[in-house]
């Protein structure tokens, strides 16, 4: 191989990587039901052993007039179980205030400090949602990472979550 296709080859494989987005649509739906409390919710991406891999968000009580939400985090089980209990609260770009029924997006690039040291490989985006007087729900997406080609991957939840919708682009 000459030298030119050589870089040639080096700069398009950089590219690929340099421009990899994750993006995660996710659906809180309403239930009907007289007491409506907002969930907490867990995203993080896990290794395929389910370890944790990187944090990507936490949405809990933050407001301060109101009792500190962060004795109700472990309510989160399997986040809580995974790393959870380790993080000093609260996190820049990954913690937040709960959020009402609807529908959000989470965009990250492979730049972004939660993504930037995931290795090359097989992994799952999980979604865990608690409520209080309500239900706790779990959703596994899995995915390649980085992204060389595009990848769409959905879940549909039952109670806690609606649908989501994971899409990673080159």
């Amino acid at each position: 191989m000459t030298k030119l296709a050589s870089a040639m080859l080096l700069i398009g494989s950089s590219c690929a990587a340099f421009g990899t987005e994750l993006n995660l649509k996710l659906t809180i739906p309403r239930p009907d039901v007289a007491e409506y409390h907002r969930p907490y919710l867990a995203v993080w991406v896990e290794n395929q052993d389910q370890s944790a891999a990187a944090q990507l968000a936490v949405w809990y009580q933050t407001d301060t007039k109101k009792e500190d939400g962060t004795q109700w985090l472990k309510d989160l089980r399997q986040w809580w179980r995974r790393g959870g209990r380790e993080i000093q609260m609260p996190v820049d770009g990954v913690t937040g205030a709960t959020r009402p029924a609807g529908e959000y997006t989470l965009s990250f690039k492979n730049t972004d400090k939660q993504l930037a040291t995931l290795a090359p490989g097989k992994y799952n985006v999980v979604v865990e949602a608690v409520r209080e007087v309500g239900g706790r729900e779990l959703l596994r997406v899995p995915f390649e990472w980085p992204g060389t080609r595009k990848q769409t991957a959905t879940a549909q939840g039952k109670s806690e979550l609606g649908a989501i919708t994971l899409n990673i682009t080159p």
